[in-house]
């Protein structure tokens, strides 16, 4: 779990978050166990107050460069401020990444 406790301590060191989730979602793509290729980040953190969307995964992207173009294929990832956060309903809290079709896609 190299790329994950990588992405794990970047995450907690820029961000200082007030909740994060990060999950390795390898094991639900093809190929074989203990692969560290697919992440999903929920980062709930004020360092993101005054920033877009856009300008948000922007940093992410940024900070995570050396995962992303080291075998990670996919990050799926959500951001806000606490303040954000607060007003979700539960429902809205909720995280589910998409299918991939990784190698299986038709080209």
């Amino acid at each position: 779990m190299k790329i994950e406790s990588s992405i794990r301590k970047k995450i907690e060191s820029e961000f200082t978050p007030d909740y994060y989730e990060l999950e390795n979602e390898s094991h639900k793509h093809s190929g074989g166990p203990n692969r560290e290729t697919h992440f999903r980040t929920l980062i709930v953190s004020d360092f993101f107050s005054g920033k877009s969307r856009v300008e948000r995964a922007r940093i992410v992207h940024d900070l995570l460069a050396g995962e992303l173009s080291g075998g990670v294929h996919a990050l799926s990832q959500r951001m806000f401020t606490l303040d954000e956060w607060a007003r979700l309903s539960n429902e809205q809290k909720l995280m589910i990444s998409p299918s991939c079709l990784g190698r299986a896609k038709k080209r």
